[in-house]
C-alpha cells in the first residue's frame, strides 16, 4: 500500500490518518502533513497509525519531533493511536510511549483529549 496521510476534524481536534509505510522516503511527507495540519490551529492533533503497515525509525523520529512541535510551538495537545506489532511494539520497545500519549484505539485518544 502506498503512503498516504489525510486529516479530518472531530470538533477542534485534527485526526491525521496515516496509511502504508513510514520510512526514510515517506517520513518527510508525514512531517509536511503535520505542519500543514498545525497551520490550521487545532486544539489537539491525533496521529492515527492503526492502518499503518510499516513504521521505521525515521517515522518514530517524525512522531517525537511532531509531538514537540505541536505541544511547544502550536500549543496544542498531541496523541498517537497505535496498537499491535507494527506500530505500538516498536514505540514501546524504544520507550517512546514514555514521551508520547499512546492509545490503542482512536476513540480512546479522543476521549482522553476531551477530558484533559
Amino acid at each position: 500500500m502506498a503512503f498516504s496521510a489525510e486529516h479530518y476534524w472531530v470538533d477542534r481536534t485534527a485526526v491525521l490518518t496515516v496509511r502504508g509505510d513510514v520510512d526514510a522516503l515517506t517520513a518527510p511527507k508525514l512531517t509536511e502533513k503535520v505542519h500543514d495540519v498545525a497551520a490550521e490551529q487545532p486544539a489537539a492533533l491525533v496521529v492515527d497509525l492503526s492502518e499503518l503497515e510499516f513504521l521505521a525509525s525515521a517515522g518514530i523520529t517524525v512522531l517525537v519531533t511532531a509531538h514537540e512541535y505541536i505541544t511547544e510551538k502550536v500549543g496544542a495537545r498531541f496523541a498517537v493511536v497505535a496498537d499491535g506489532p507494527t506500530t505500538s511494539r516498536p514505540l514501546k520497545l524504544m520507550s517512546i510511549d514514555a514521551v508520547l500519549n499512546l492509545y490503542p484505539k482512536l476513540q480512546d485518544a479522543l476521549d482522553a483529549l476531551r477530558e484533559s
